[in-house]
């Protein structure tokens, strides 16, 4: 698994040849297609506001993540095998790539006037690297950061808050092993990422790879946030949806049995609202880079880094103004929504440990306006 909080060299090390990932491109290496001349060169160029259209972040970050990419180990020690392909050159092909959904290798390959083999390295040293930064762009907010967005979910109707917690299921190709386990209840195979983002949809924890099958209340308790929370959040919270334990420092609904008070349904309402916030993050980071709907490459290992590249993007651009389609976004949960079991609500070893839990809810009950 990964978390935000990894850093180190991923799997695209030296150590394993690049020939051995070149049998993902059997069956795309078929007879050559007219390419798309000039593309890059001089098209791109005249882009104006449709630039982010096309690449999914402004002209300035990509201008930035492409410098600091040509100043890395990992663009210097391959540079080499592309030619006179620059960083600003691959930096496009690759934000090209995840920015599009049905954007096969074969059709960014034509449109940038490469080899599908190039284009498939490509994907995989842009991914290595971006994902590498996670650190510094994924990370728990401090002290200052956290007040700031307490007063945001504050005059949202609920202080005390400092994020949303929710998981969301990235659909994949069947995998070559134990593809059973990656099987969702919904019928597709999928990858699980839990993220907790802030009040301006900003990821600030991220989990991700557990298979499809597992629950929600499963891949947060083998997350590293569930043995570090009450030390992150001390006396503050995250909201979760009722797939989630109850604890002091994650405040999760009342099940609705027909019997909840007013201060209750009053509580319900405030915290469905302002977990919302966390769903609105998903959207926007699937509509942004839209490979996300269905990751196509072939390994695991390379989907969980290409999901974490794209919550580093998504972090790196969340000062664009990004047009959201809300009706997407509501599909896209009820999809999710539909996946949950019956059941799904507290699980029996969660009940020791919720008493404390219990008793900060009952005390936000009560101090909720109404």
């Amino acid at each position: 698994m990964i978390d935000s909080d990894d850093d180190y060299n991923i799997f695209f090390s030296d150590t394993s040849s690049d020939t051995s990932d070149d049998n993902e491109l059997d069956d795309l290496l078929v007879h050559e297609r007219p390419k798309n001349e000039g593309y890059f060169e001089d098209t791109v160029p005249q882009y104006g506001p449709e630039f982010m259209e096309h690449f999914r972040l402004n002209r300035h970050v990509v201008e930035s993540l492409a410098e600091n990419y040509s100043q890395s180990g990992i663009f210097k020690r391959h540079s080499g095998m592309y030619g006179k392909l620059s960083a600003l050159q691959q930096t496009h092909i690759y934000l090209w790539f995840v920015g599009h959904q049905t954007a096969s290798f074969r059709d960014v390959a034509d449109r940038f006037n490469i080899s599908i083999s190039s284009l498939f390295r490509i994907i995989k040293r842009l991914t290595e690297y971006v994902s590498n930064l996670a650190p510094q762009t994924i990370y728990w907010p401090t002290a200052q950061e956290r007040n700031v967005i307490e007063r945001d979910f504050r005059q949202n109707g609920f202080p005390g808050v400092i994020g949303a917690i929710d998981g969301s299921h990235i659909k994949i190709d069947i995998p070559a092993v134990d593809p059973d386990s990656y099987l969702n209840r919904k019928g597709y195979h999928s990858i699980q990422m839990q993220v907790v983002c802030d009040s301006k949809k900003k990821i600030r924890d991220l989990f991700v790879g557990y298979p499809g099958s597992v629950h929600d209340s499963r891949v947060f308790r083998v997350s590293p946030l569930s043995e570090t929370l009450e030390e992150k959040c001390q006396n503050m919270y995250i909201l979760g949806d009722s797939g989630y334990p109850l604890l002091p420092n994650l405040l999760t609904p009342f099940r609705d049995r027909g019997q909840l008070t007013r201060r209750q349904i009053n509580y319900n309402r405030k915290l469905s609202k302002n977990r919302y916030i966390v769903e609105h993050c998903f959207g926007l980071l699937k509509q942004k880079f839209r490979q996300l709907y269905h990751v196509k490459l072939r390994k695991i290992v390379n989907i969980v880094h290409l999901i974490r590249a794209c919550c580093v993007l998504h972090n790196m651009s969340l000062e664009d103004n990004f047009d959201v389609n809300v009706e997407e976004i509501h599909h896209d949960n009820n999809v999710q929504h539909d996946m949950l079991p019956a059941n799904h609500n507290l699980e029996d070893e969660d009940v020791e440990e919720n008493v404390n839990g219990r008793i900060v809810r009952n005390n936000v009950v009560n101090m909720l306006q109404m």
